[in-house]
């Protein structure tokens, strides 16, 4: 009798543990990358400089706006914010004569590379500055709006164009030819509108929002 029930409890546990094995087979095959939806693929990730240029450009034309002189300090200005933000450099504590973020200095946090060639060179030229500088001379110096001969090796050249080929590789933008009379200019239509509708929608909401 007692070898009975022994075989019975054998038998019991060996289909139980079979019906348990089958099942998480079954939850496996259910959580396979094979069987996921292709819905649930990740927003296009955006630095705040792609963003600014997003908001600055012409859908259909391509190009900013040629009497928009504040776009270039918004994109120094961006790259600033971005290192900020990805804890590469931070600003000197506030006092009384220096309250204003504009009034403040730069200060490096860190030296590692971001894997951005904009943000790298910047951090590069923050790295190497001595006495540290304000955010306001920062900007300036990243524009090229200075009367130092000796500082303007600090200027960031075509940053809206290699800004644009990043938007370009996201498949945001695209790459065309327009002749202006007297010379062929590159432009980047808005090809992606779905994503600059998204960023408006979430600049007016910050804004809008109480």
């Amino acid at each position: 009798m007692t070898t009975l029930t022994h075989r019975t409890r054998r038998t019991e546990v060996s289909k139980n543990s079979e019906k348990k094995i089958e099942s998480e087979e079954d939850t496996n095959q259910e959580r396979s990358p094979d069987n996921e939806d292709s819905g649930d693929s990740k927003d296009i990730r955006l630095t705040l400089m792609e963003e600014v240029l997003l908001l600055g450009l012409k859908d259909k034309e391509g190009y900013t706006s040629f009497w928009n002189d504040c776009i270039s300090s918004g994109l120094r200005g961006g790259i600033l914010i971005e290192l900020a933000m990805r804890g590469r450099i931070y600003l000197e504590p506030p006092t009384m004569r220096k309250k204003r973020l504009l009034d403040r200095k730069v200060l490096l946090k860190s030296d590692s590379p971001t894997g951005d060639v904009l943000l790298d060179e910047t951090l590069k030229h923050i790295k190497a500055t001595e006495p540290t500088e304000t955010v306001q001379t920062w900007i300036e110096l990243l524009t090229g709006e200075t009367w130092n001969p000796f500082k303007l090796q600090y200027q960031l050249r075509n940053v809206r164009e290699r800004i644009a080929k990043n938007l370009v590789e996201k498949g945001i933008l695209t790459t065309e030819k327009q002749n202006f009379l007297l010379f062929d200019m590159t432009t980047h239509p808005v090809t992606n509108t779905t994503e600059k509708q998204r960023l408006v929608k979430k600049l007016q909401d910050s804004v809008l929002e109480r």
